[in-house]
């Protein structure tokens, strides 16, 4: 049975990832081979598309707007599956909801939405933007009780926990002053996932191969993926302190403070995401985020995901302070 894989949004990071592993299989023996892969790209220019295609996959170039043309396109693919991660965009909701109807009528068969964990938890008020993850979810999985399209067979949902490359945004201040500014409270917890860990997980739902579609293991799943370990800003700090070998503090700043920040340090990231950033901070001082969901990466890749340690040795360059930091007892 053929396996060919639309991957939307390959400028961004998830979306090239995720594409990335597939084109790699070799080097990676758990990830079955995909007969081939198409980067569906809003940015066809973008060095992350440039990249792919030098590894073998098509881009092709987004152009939402309109839902007839968006059919054309996904059906002049060629593909049966479709990996749906939603764009770095303001308008995200709809370009996602117009591709999710076109996928539909193009007579795709398997879906993979990249969503949000926390989404559930979030107030439309509040948070609308996580909140949209579960509307997406909803235009998905009704299309299992759809006869009319053959996309509801073999739909799947992963929702991906607050990446803890974005705390990569705040290396200037741990460079500079050895802390760690995030506007999460003192009191609750939320459970960093290293992004690698949730392509993994894409990377073996696209390509596993059962029956009706997708590998019956993964077929109709909604896999939760946080990193392993709960961490409060303090408990972060003190696992950056072990993996640097130098000391970090947590500092709590205030949610004005903390736009302020990712204006001035995220000038390149989409307005849109970084109001996701602050609505999840958010979830984080509400207590929405105490909890870790691991069981769906152990069961689907058969190992364990990353501990914030190691995340944090692997980016030791970017977060290790450039000077011996001043502390209280110096």
């Amino acid at each position: 049975m053929s396996r060919n894989v639309c991957i939307t949004a390959v400028e961004g990071h998830t979306g090239h990832l995720i594409a990335d592993l597939l084109l790699r299989h070799e080097e990676f023996p758990d990830i079955s081979k995909v007969d081939s892969i198409v980067g569906l790209t809003l940015h066809p220019r973008h060095h992350h598309a440039k990249e792919l295609q030098s590894l073998g996959a098509r881009i092709v170039h987004h152009v939402p707007g309109r839902e007839r043309t968006m059919v054309n396109t996904l059906k002049d693919t060629g593909c049966d599956t479709i990996c749906l991660v939603p764009p770095a965009h303001k308008d995200k909701f709809d370009i996602c909801v117009e591709l999710v109807k076109a996928a539909k009528k193009a007579g795709i068969q398997n879906v993979l939405l990249i969503s949000s964990a926390g989404a559930d938890y979030a107030d439309p008020q509040r948070q609308p933007r996580l909140r949209e993850f579960i509307e997406l979810e909803s235009l998905v999985l009704s299309t299992k009780g759809d006869p009319s399209t053959p996309l509801g067979h073999s739909p799947c949902v992963i929702r991906a926990g607050f990446y803890a490359e974005n705390i990569l945004l705040y290396a200037p201040q741990a460079q500079s002053e050895g802390i760690l500014p995030l506007p999460i409270g003192k009191n609750h917890k939320f459970a960093p996932v290293a992004l690698g860990d949730v392509t993994q997980v894409a990377a073996h739902v696209l390509s596993g191969r059962g029956q009706h579609g997708f590998d019956d293991k993964h077929r109709g799943q909604m896999m939760i993926v946080t990193g392993p370990q709960l961490c409060a800003g303090e408990e972060l700090a003190t696992a950056a302190s072990a993996a640097l070998g130098t000391p970090m503090e947590f500092e709590d700043i205030s949610h004005a403070e903390a736009k302020k920040v990712l204006k001035a340090q995220a000038s390149e990231v989409d307005e849109s995401e970084r109001e996701y950033l602050l609505e999840y901070y958010s979830l984080v001082r509400e207590g929405k985020t105490n909890y870790i969901a691991t069981t769906a990466f152990h069961d689907v890749t058969g190992r364990h995901p990353m501990q914030p340690t190691e995340f944090f040795k692997t980016y030791s360059e970017e977060m290790r302070p450039k000077k011996k930091i001043k502390t209280n007892q110096s």
